[in-house]
């Protein structure tokens, strides 16, 4: 789905019902029955859970109120903190570390949730500000980080979290790997048709004014018809 079909269908189902709906997803992700699901698994817990929580926090940022948005607006000048945000979180919850003490630690996963929640909320605030150009430069970044760490996990002899097995850390590392690829190769494909369309746009705007134009630059008129 395209950034217009998208904002088309938000429109449609309202920012309200959409953060309704991310707060029932969040209530979901929180089951015991949900966590057990998801965490049993190394690659279900990072290539699942935390886009899952993420939506649910893109979802609820469409329930802010417009004081709200402005406040943030304030802090988040064109999208740049919210983007630093939600790296960051991003780049510590990959931390081998940090999976094994959310499964332990009630504290350090009710923390993982809360940042993730606040990720999505920050992308979802920041994306449409931040333009191309920071757009390009996040996702430059952070799939760049989620190959490698992907090939760390595939390619490591060694178990780095203690409580999955090795099979399972090996096809962890293949799914972050494929996704990253998969994402940039949609991203950039995205960016080249809009190019192409504004090119477009712009060709066809010009199109009638575009010998006028070229002739007053040149400073010639039209030919006049020879006498007989």
């Amino acid at each position: 789905m395209n950034g217009h079909r998208g904002r088309k269908l938000i429109a449609l189902l309202g920012d309200r019902r959409l953060a309704w709906l991310g707060l029932l997803l969040a209530a979901v992700l929180a089951l015991p029955a949900a966590r057990a699901l998801l965490e049993a698994s190394m690659w279900r817990h990072m290539v699942l859970q935390y886009p899952l929580w993420m939506l649910a926090g893109a979802l609820l940022a469409g329930g802010l109120s417009a004081h709200a948005r402005e406040r943030l607006a304030r802090w988040n000048a064109s999208g740049i903190s919210g983007l630093l945000l939600a790296g960051t979180v991003l780049a510590v919850l990959m931390i081998p570390r940090v999976l094994d003490l959310a499964l332990v630690a009630p504290a350090v996963e009710l923390a993982k949730c809360s940042a993730l929640l606040t990720a999505g909320a920050a992308l979802r605030l920041s994306w449409r500000q931040a333009g191309l150009v920071a757009q390009g430069f996040f996702l430059g970044n952070m799939l760049l980080m989620g190959a490698v760490v992907g090939q760390l996990y595939a390619q490591s002899p060694l178990r780095l979290c203690n409580a999955y097995l090795l099979g399972d850390q090996e096809r962890l590392g293949q799914w972050l790997t494929a996704i990253s690829t998969m994402v940039a190769l949609l991203w950039l494909a995205q960016v080249f048709w809009w190019v192409a369309r504004r090119d477009a746009d712009t060709g066809r705007m010009a199109g009638p004014q575009a010998p006028q134009d070229a002739a007053a630059r040149t400073g010639s008129s039209a030919p006049s018809p020879q006498s007989p």
